[in-house]
């Protein structure tokens, strides 16, 4: 009986996580070498609502393509194809 009750305590003390089906990253699956800095359009879902680069976690992209998706990111800020900052900000004073 002793056993028994043991074996209740521990399974009670135990908690038990949900596992999350791990994000696949999309470059790897497209088999992109290049991630094309002239494309906006495919450059914005890793844009958050803030203008900001989104983490790895959120995208699901691997740390390779992540490097180089936020190179492409700040090469399309820098020629005016991505904003630095969300339109909602621009031209109002900060402070």
């Amino acid at each position: 009986m002793a056993n028994n009750a043991q074996r209740t305590t521990q399974t009670a003390s135990r908690v038990r996580r949900p596992r999350y089906r791990r994000k696949v990253c999309p470059f790897c699956m497209e088999g992109v070498k290049y991630i094309d800095y002239k494309n906006p359009d495919a450059l914005r879902p890793y844009l958050d609502e803030l203008g900001k680069i989104q983490g790895r976690r959120k995208t699901g992209v691997c740390a390779k393509h992540q490097r180089r998706l936020a190179v492409a990111i700040k090469r399309a800020r820098h020629l005016a194809l991505l904003p630095f900052a969300p339109e909602h900000l621009r031209g109002t004073e900060l402070g």
